[in-house]
């Protein structure tokens, strides 16, 4: 195996979860050469090298947040350190509280298990073995986080409708930061037959697939109801062709199934924009 190569296929990833722990780009940088190092040096047989540095470098954000002396952060460089869309996705539904604060309300357990499964998608099984407790306990880490970024009663939950109107402006303004905001963590894309042979992707699964997928997209998408739900289709000439069937959950869009079918696309009824109901 070519270690250096194999590293370097995975620092990027690395590099973006380092980031969203520990909110600092240096401190990132200094957290993965310090996995580097720790590759280099074991003499460790490593069955799955993706899943060993994932868990390194978690655990050494860990002891970098559980250390006494806390991490200083310069308020003037702070912006740089959200570019990253995902930084503040699992915040979006939060009023007014800077990410910092936010944040640093969370300890480093709930911050690593918060970060890992609402920004990355890791299963709890996954989580719960980088902080040596168990899934249920991950999953309750992960909730009282989410708990304390999204307090209850601070922001009416969106209905439906103005989910996936503001999905359709994120996807047509290339707002890829929005787009992340409105997916949840699983989320999933599918083609029916008919959809498929159109020639739209069989499945995609996951916020920033889903996300890079639409980014810029959907310009031609207009707003329907579908079996009185709101989605959207793509027509062409007047005429649909493939409708996209929203499901919202939670107010955020769990999945997207393409639908091409003609015993659908017949009974879509045109919406305008921000219409809630046929």
């Amino acid at each position: 195996m070519d270690e250096t190569a194999a590293f370097e296929r995975e620092r990027p990833r690395l590099l973006r979860i380092a980031g969203r722990i520990l909110r600092d780009n240096a401190e990132a940088e200094d957290i993965v050469q310090r996995t580097w190092l720790r590759l280099h040096s074991t003499e460790a047989v490593i069955d799955n090298l993706p899943g060993w540095l994932t868990t390194v470098t978690t655990r050494l954000c860990l002891d970098r947040l559980r250390a006494p002396k806390p991490i200083l952060v310069d308020d003037m460089a702070f912006p740089s350190l959200i570019e990253d869309p995902a930084d503040a996705l699992a915040l979006a539904d939060t009023v007014g509280i800077a990410l910092q604060v936010v944040l640093d309300r969370l300890t480093p357990s709930e911050r690593v298990a918060f970060v890992l499964h609402d920004s990355f998608s890791f299963d709890f099984s996954t989580i719960a073995a980088i902080l040596s407790t168990t899934p249920a306990a991950a999953r309750k880490l992960a909730s009282r986080a989410r708990s304390k970024v999204r307090p209850q009663g601070v922001q009416r939950r969106r209905a439906d409708w103005e989910v996936v109107d503001a999905f359709l402006a994120a996807a047509r303004q290339g707002n890829f930061e929005q787009l992340l905001a409105l997916l949840a963590p699983a989320v999933v894309v599918a083609g029916d037959e008919a959809a498929i042979s159109a020639g739209t992707p069989t499945r995609i699964e996951g916020r920033s697939a889903v996300a890079t997928m639409f980014n810029g997209a959907a310009k031609a998408a207009l707003p329907v109801f579908i079996d009185g739900r709101p989605g959207a289709a793509w027509f062409h000439r007047g005429s649909p062709r493939v409708a996209f069937d929203f499901r919202v959950v939670g107010g955020v869009v769990s999945r997207i199934d393409f639908r091409a079918d003609p015993a659908v696309l017949e009974h879509l009824i045109r919406r305008d924009a921000g219409e809630q109901r046929s």
